[in-house]
């Protein structure tokens, strides 16, 4: 059966939809933006900053799920060129 996990460390969802869908043996996690997740504002910094706390944001789902980042198998990152640096990074 589905469910539906909370990080609690995480920037909670913005709209009507889960942090994240488990339904084993996959997870599905919806898309992270670069929230601190204290404040509920994006961090100062720019694009390499709001980018390295989105990929912090996604590793807190992907492991309240009961998952870890290297077993993700596929991800979609817009404007890559612009967060490469940070990409492989967490």
């Amino acid at each position: 059966m589905p469910r539906s996990p909370r990080a609690a460390d995480a920037p909670q969802a913005i709209g009507p939809y889960s942090q994240a869908i488990v339904s084993p043996p996959f997870v599905f996690v919806s898309g992270c933006l670069g929230f601190d997740p204290n404040t509920g504002a994006f961090v100062e910094g720019g694009v390499e900053a709001q980018t390295h706390q989105a990929l912090q944001n996604l590793k807190t789902v992907i492991e309240a799920s009961g998952s870890e980042v290297g077993k993700v198998v596929k991800t979609t990152v817009r404007k890559f060129t612009l967060c490469a640096r940070k990409y492989g990074s967490c």
